[in-house]
């Protein structure tokens, strides 16, 4: 009988060093191997621009450079003439804003045309705040940055040290583009 009750506690002490090793040594695995697990979702909506591209090194001579500084821009694109679309997108980009509540102040919005000028009546009515700008060159970056399976036009979110750092499709539900705005901002010190 005495020689059962140093077997039991030796048994006890290995399901204790089990319960607690055990994780560790799994996790070093999965670790070290790397191959076996792979997150297969995500939790943005929109498409992650990389390599990242900083504005003010690509572009040293646009008037973006000014704009980005102390804060966010969300950047719609319209190279068209600003029909019922384009409206619909400045829209967007008002509504997003104002969703974003008292960290509405962080992000500034952009809109950048082509070579027709925007009606300034209604941008000025409709969109108080928004700043209108034509810049080829940031059209041209723009469109070679964003993956080329999806649509032209659409938002882009810059941060406030000028880097390329989102892109949104016009087709995008506003709520999924919120999501990743607040997601973004509650993440950031910046701005």
């Amino acid at each position: 009988m005495t020689d059962s009750k140093p077997s039991r506690g030796r048994s006890q002490l290995l399901i204790i060093a089990a319960v607690f090793l055990g994780p560790l040594l799994v996790a070093a695995w999965l670790y070290f191997k790397g191959d076996m697990v792979q997150p297969q979702s995500r939790t943005n909506h929109g498409a992650l621009l990389e390599p990242i591209v900083n504005l003010d090194d690509a572009l040293p001579a646009s008037s973006i450079r000014d704009l980005h500084a102390e804060q966010w821009l969300l950047l719609f694109e319209e190279q068209g003439e600003c029909a019922a679309p384009c409206r619909d997108g400045l829209f967007t980009t008002r509504q997003l804003r104002l969703m974003l509540g008292k960290e509405m102040d962080r992000v500034g919005r952009i809109f950048l045309h082509g070579e027709t000028a925007p009606d300034t009546v209604f941008l000025a009515d409709e969109h108080e705040g928004l700043i209108a700008l034509e810049d080829k060159a940031l059209s041209d970056l723009l469109n070679e940055k964003k993956p080329a399976a999806l649509k032209t036009g659409g938002y882009y979110l810059i941060d406030p040290y000028g880097n390329l750092v989102m892109y949104f499709p016009p087709d995008l539900a506003p709520r999924e583009i919120i999501s990743d705005l607040k997601r973004l901002l509650k993440l950031s010190r910046i701005g």
